[in-house]
């Protein structure tokens, strides 16, 4: 007589087996009352070392027995999950910086003599060459002394070229050779100094740049260094500066690559760490960095705000999961469900892997250890899922 098995039978028979193994389960329960610490450190991971190796051949012997289960039950039914496979990718991690936007051609220009503004050449908005007249002042008749030692220049000059022409014939005395030349030199060292001083009456463009702000009216008395008559700036060479904190002084280095967000006006540019401080500041523990900025479009501003993601970690082949599927066990360890393969389509067996996690983005954490690339985990389903149980994967 042949023996069928049919839902009723197998019931009973997964019943036998589950009531064997909570019995095995009292029996260790009972031995366990007479179980007594060692006495020592050596001891101790010897007793750790005997019931880890019983564990595992317990689990195994659980393994089997629902493989051996599955094959008299077709119809079983699996708790779902979705996997998640861990696929080597690239990772940037990067620090969170305030930042300010400066430029250096950022000047106000303040006159080098005192007089009346007379003229103003520029308007706002304008854009100049380097050295451009900007503004003049009265020269209070420093032209017209120009003029004049330019005459008396001209004559020495000439003097002084028939007197040497004359001595080279060997013709004259010395001492009004000596003269003529000591009286044209003199002439062209007083040209020289009247020029200079009548160049501070008129206010050039230290550098090529836009003209921002006119401070003063035509007509304002000015005061030598102390008015500010215009404010001229160059908007192609713009940097972002930021204070890092101490900590972060082996991390950021010249060279390294970073991201530039301007909030109000919602631009992102890549840009690198041109400069890194040798100072530390006392006050705040902070050291100084800059990276460059183009702009091309000029609407990036001096004093704008921005955020500054300077990356200070990177692994191409980095081994990275969701945050979500982590879970943690009463010491605080984390550990995640991976999938190991059944006899069975789609069905698998989830065994919990205690993981040592690295650094970690918005959403993912990369895994230094615990985890090979191509393992699958647990993804949706990770936080009902129990160590050793059989699960069907979902195919998304």
């Amino acid at each position: 007589m042949k023996t069928k098995f049919n839902r009723k039978s197998f019931r009973s028979m997964k019943k036998i087996f589950l009531i064997t193994i909570v019995l095995l389960t009292v029996i260790g329960c009972g031995r366990s009352k007479k179980f007594a610490l060692g006495e020592n450190l050596e001891a101790l991971q010897a007793q750790k070392t005997r019931h880890k190796a019983q564990i595992d051949l317990l689990q195994n012997e659980l393994k089997q027995i629902n493989n051996a289960l599955a094959k008299f039950d077709k119809n079983e039914r699996f708790a779902l999950v979705d996997a998640y496979s861990v696929i080597p990718d690239s990772f940037n991690h990067t620090i969170e910086i305030q930042a300010t936007i400066k430029t250096r051609e950022n000047l106000v220009l303040y006159p080098e003599m005192g007089g009346i503004l007379r003229k103003i050449l520029v308007r706002e908005g304008q854009a100049v060459k380097k050295g451009d007249v900007l503004a003049i002042i009265d020269d209070s008749g420093l032209q017209n002394q120009l003029e004049q030692l330019k005459l008396q220049l001209q004559l020495a000059e000439t003097t002084f070229q028939r007197v040497k022409r004359l001595w080279d014939k060997k013709i004259g005395s010395e001492i009004q050779y000596l003269q003529a030349k000591t009286n044209y030199e003199s002439q062209k060292e007083m040209v020289a100094q009247m020029q200079d001083q009548f160049a501070k009456t008129r206010i050039y463009a230290p550098f090529s740049g836009t003209i921002d702000e006119l401070l003063a009216d035509p007509g304002t008395t000015l005061g030598p260094g102390s008015t500010p008559v215009l404010r001229i700036v160059n908007l192609s060479k713009m940097y972002v500066e930021a204070d890092v904190p101490e900590n972060y002084l082996p991390l950021i280095k010249k060279g390294s690559t970073a991201t530039v967000q301007i909030p109000a006006l919602g631009k992102t540019l890549n840009t690198t760490i041109r400069q890194t401080g040798n100072y530390i500041n006392p006050a705040n523990r902070t050291f100084r960095i800059e990276a460059p900025l183009k702009n091309e479009n000029k609407d990036i501003r001096p004093n704008l705000s921005a955020k500054l993601h300077v990356v200070e970690y990177s692994n191409a082949e980095a081994l990275m999961i969701p945050l979500r599927i982590i879970s943690e066990n009463a010491m605080g360890e984390p550990f995640v469900h991976k999938l190991e393969g059944t006899n069975q389509d789609d069905v698998y067996i989830t065994k919990k892997v205690f993981v040592t996690l690295g650094k970690s983005s918005n959403t993912k954490v990369e895994v230094l250890e615990g985890l090979e690339a191509n393992d699958l985990i647990v993804n949706e389903g990770a936080a009902t899922v129990e160590a050793e149980q059989k699960v069907r994967r979902i195919q998304s």
